[in-house]
C-alpha cells in the first residue's frame, strides 16, 4: 500500500492530503483529520508536488503556506470535493439518524457563551455525529477552510449565507475593578472614559475597537485609550479583574463577577440589549444531513430569550 492510500480517507485521493493541509496550516491538525502520521502526510505532499513539479506549499519550521501554485489548485477543487461529500451524505437518507461530522468555526466568545452549551445537547441527542470547533475571531472564507457553518454577529455575516439566530440576546458591560473606582471615578457619560485607562481590544485585522453605546435613540462610538490592549475578551476581563482599566466586555462574560462583586458596572443605561449571535452557513444545493440536523436542532431549541 503507498503513502497517500495509508491516509485512509474516503474518497482515497492523493489530493484529500492536498485539502487537508490547505484547511488547516497544520501538519499535525491535518494528519489527524485524514487518519495518518505527519510523516506519512508529508510523503504524499512531497509524491503529489513531484508529479505536478510544482511545489503547493510554503513549509518552515514555523508556518505553513500555500503557493500561488497550490491557492489554484484549491480554488479548483475544493468545491468539487465538496460536492463529492454532498453526494456520500446522500446515504444519510437511508440511515434512521445521521452520521458524520461537523466543522464549526466560532470566535472564542460566541463559542463559549452560545455554542457549547448548544453543541452539548446536541451531541447528547445525535450521538453519532461529531463536532470539532475551531475558534478564530478574524472571519475566514468557510468554504475554502472547510467549515460546515459559523457562529458571528449578524451584521458581520456575508449577505450570501443562510443565517439563524443562536442563543439569547446580548448586552455590552462596562466593568472595572472595586479598587480601580477607588482610584477613579465613575464615568456616568460614555465621554467619560476618554478620560480613564481602558483595556483596548484589538482585531485581527489590526483594528482597534471603538466602543458603541446607545441610550434614547442616540448612539455614541467611542475610541478609548489606555496602556493595555489584547485580541481577546476573555483577557480582557482577566485583566480588569486584576485592576488594569475598564474593559468593554458581554454581560453574560462576567455575570458572575457582577453578582460576586469582583467587578463593578458602570454606564448600564447606555447598554441596550441588541441581536445577539447567529449560526451562519453557505447556501448550497444540497445541504449535508449532519449540519440540517444540527439546523434543526438549533431552531427548535429557540434561540432568542
Amino acid at each position: 500500500m503507498n503513502t497517500i492510500q495509508q491516509c485512509g480517507r474516503y474518497p482515497p485521493s492523493d489530493l484529500s492530503p492536498f485539502l487537508a493541509l490547505a484547511r488547516h496550516r497544520s501538519f499535525r491538525r491535518a494528519a489527524n483529520e485524514i487518519g495518518c502520521t505527519p510523516s506519512a502526510l508529508s510523503h504524499a505532499l512531497k509524491a503529489l508536488e513531484e508529479r505536478l513539479d510544482l511545489r503547493l506549499f510554503n513549509r518552515t519550521t514555523r508556518s505553513v503556506a500555500l503557493t500561488e501554485a497550490g491557492e489554484r489548485l484549491l480554488v479548483r477543487v475544493a468545491p468539487a470535493f465538496r460536492d463529492i461529500e454532498d453526494a456520500l451524505d446522500d446515504l444519510n437518507e437511508l440511515r434512521g439518524t445521521p452520521v458524520g461530522r461537523l466543522r464549526l468555526n466560532a470566535a472564542r466568545a460566541s463559542a463559549k457563551m452560545v455554542l457549547l452549551p448548544v453543541v452539548a445537547r446536541f451531541l447528547e441527542a445525535h450521538p453519532k455525529i461529531s463536532i470539532e470547533i475551531v475558534v478564530d475571531n478574524d472571519l475566514v472564507d468557510m468554504v475554502s477552510e472547510g467549515f460546515d457553518a459559523g457562529i458571528r454577529f449578524g451584521e458581520v455575516i456575508a449577505q450570501d449565507m443562510i443565517a439563524i439566530p443562536i442563543g439569547p440576546r446580548q448586552r455590552s458591560a462596562i466593568v472595572a475593578s472595586a479598587a480601580f473606582f477607588e482610584r477613579y471615578a465613575k464615568p456616568t457619560t460614555p465621554d467619560h472614559l476618554r478620560d480613564l485607562p481602558c483595556i483596548g481590544l484589538r482585531f485581527g485585522s489590526g483594528r482597534l475597537y471603538a466602543w458603541e453605546f446607545e441610550r434614547g435613540g442616540v448612539e455614541l462610538s467611542v475610541e478609548v485609550d489606555g496602556a493595555l490592549v489584547v485580541d481577546d475578551q476573555d483577557m480582557m476581563v482577566d485583566a480588569a479583574l486584576l485592576g488594569a482599566g475598564v474593559a468593554y466586555t458581554f454581560e453574560d462574560q462576567v455575570r458572575t463577577h457582577l453578582q460576586e462583586q469582583r467587578l463593578v458596572r458602570v454606564l448600564e443605561d447606555w447598554c441596550p440589549y441588541y441581536g445577539g449571535f447567529y449560526l451562519y452557513y453557505p447556501s448550497r444545493r444540497q445541504m449535508p444531513a449532519t449540519l440540517r440536523a444540527f439546523v434543526d436542532f438549533v431552531k427548535a431549541s429557540g434561540s432568542v430569550s
